[in-house]
């Protein structure tokens, strides 16, 4: 799994490759938390090459989902495939995150939404 954030005017932009399993989602935790701990005021997660996606990095993004809420900042994730979107779905977790079909549309509202929305 490859990760690397990128700036877009007030929002992070996480962007990640590969999959997130057991062995690869602290990089992504790292990379999260230290963004939403960062003082920016979105972070958004770009998932347009997660192939696949197991239950720790999901935990992962409930952390950050977490975290978000201390820390006042809105999280989005953007890009999801069908194997992604499935597993969010099937946890009911699609309802809590906010989920956007692309960059485009998420750095256009994510700026709108209420900061630590859902959970």
């Amino acid at each position: 799994m490859k990760v690397q954030v990128r700036k877009a005017e007030t929002v992070s932009i996480v962007d990640c490759s590969g999959d997130v399993d057991l062995y690869s989602s602290p990089t992504l935790r790292d990379a999260l938390l230290a963004e939403l701990q960062s003082g920016v005021p979105s972070v958004l997660v770009n998932m347009t090459e997660i192939g696949y996606i197991d239950s720790s990095g999901i935990a992962t993004l409930v952390q950050g989902l977490q975290l978000s809420r201390q820390t006042k900042t809105r999280l989005g994730l953007f890009g999801l495939r069908t194997n992604a979107r499935s597993v969010l779905e099937l946890a009911r977790l699609h309802k809590v995150f906010n989920l956007f079909a692309d960059e485009q549309e998420a750095l256009a509202k994510i700026g709108s939404l209420q900061p630590f929305g859902g959970l």
